[in-house]
């Protein structure tokens, strides 16, 4: 009985080390970051839109929906998780434009309306619900550009007018003027990527000449820093992307969906202070391109966007400090 007894103790604690040890490597497979979804948005199913933030609200404005060309301007409430129609865009109904936030106005400008390139500039008052135009942008027509602000000041550059380019404009609100700038530090591209934080703009990505660009540079307002080549990882995955979405959140940036290859959903964070990317958990939703994304202070959203001939009317909200669960 007694080494019966023992047997069975001794065979139970082998049990016991192993259930610990599975459990151990069960949670060291957990990753942070874990996408849930929003509510959907109101209005059509569309890619390549317009998006800007001011406050807790999201605006979505412009896009192409398969079929036509679109002016609506629509405005979410990051906070409550509700859509409201705004005031429609008067300027020419189009995708592929650009827009930004400065002092509490948004501004979009640039796109393609389906047989021209475009170069007005508007400015969206939230207050009053109310567009003027201001400005045109001061280089050439074009669409597949980039925009963002960062220290008071919209930039506007990159894009296809033709051919690729890579100048880059200063818009300046308070005299509703712009200002030519040193060009983006890389190569020549449309479609490119760009994100801010702490009033740095980091923009990479996009293509030239047919092929996917590696070059990857941040901008401070007067200096382009040459950073990692985007395929410099050490696992040899390459960040190959081209119609992404990218966007801040807590001091990271983000690359997520767009073309890689094929397209795709991967998703890549950026840490500034150590110049790194590293995978994160795939965005949940079906592989896209051409979305658009919303940053705020505590939260950040990718919506829209198409696939082929498809086009996508979801919105995700990416939590990065909670535990990806596939299921919520």
């Amino acid at each position: 009985m007694n080494v019966l007894k023992k047997s069975s103790i001794l065979g139970l604690a082998i049990l016991s080390v192993l259930f610990v040890g599975c459990s151990s490597d069960d949670e060291d497979s957990d990753e942070y970051g874990n996408w849930v979804e929003s509510s959907s948005f109101d209005g059509d199913s569309r890619g390549n839109a317009v998006s800007f933030t001011i406050g807790d609200k999201g605006y979505l404005v412009t896009g192409y929906d398969g079929d036509d060309y679109l002016s609506d301007t629509w405005e979410y409430n990051s906070e409550s998780d509700y859509w409201i129609q705004k005031a429609d865009f008067p300027g020419i109904a189009r995708s592929g434009a650009v827009g930004f936030t400065i002092d509490g106005k948004g501004y979009i400008g640039t796109g393609y309306d389906g047989t021209d390139e475009l170069k007005d500039f508007w400015e969206y008052n939230p207050d009053s619900n109310q567009w003027t135009q201001k400005a045109d942008f001061a280089g050439t027509a074009r669409y597949g550009a980039i925009g963002f602000s960062i220290n008071g000041y919209g930039y506007i550059g990159t894009g296809y007018d033709g051919s690729e380019q890579k100048d880059f404009y200063k818009y300046d609100a308070s005299t509703d003027s712009w200002e030519q700038v040193v060009g983006f530090g890389g190569q020549k591209r449309q479609n490119a990527s760009v994100f801010v934080i702490d009033d740095i703009a980091y923009i990479g990505t996009g293509i030239h000449n047919g092929s996917v660009e590696y070059d990857f540079y941040s901008f401070d307002g007067t200096t382009w820093t040459s950073l990692t080549d985007l395929d410099d990882d050490d696992d040899d995955e390459y960040i190959t992307f081209t119609s992404s979405v990218a966007f801040s959140l807590n001091g990271k940036g983000y690359l997520t969906t767009g073309i890689s290859g094929s397209i795709t959903n991967v998703c890549w964070e950026y840490s500034p202070l150590a110049d790194t990317w590293e995978e994160v958990p795939e965005f949940e939703g079906s592989s896209r391109q051409d979305a658009s994304a919303f940053s705020f202070d505590t939260k950040a959203f990718v919506l829209m966007g198409r696939s082929s001939n498809y086009y996508f009317d979801d919105v995700w909200e990416f939590r990065p400090d909670e535990l990806e669960n596939e299921d919520d």
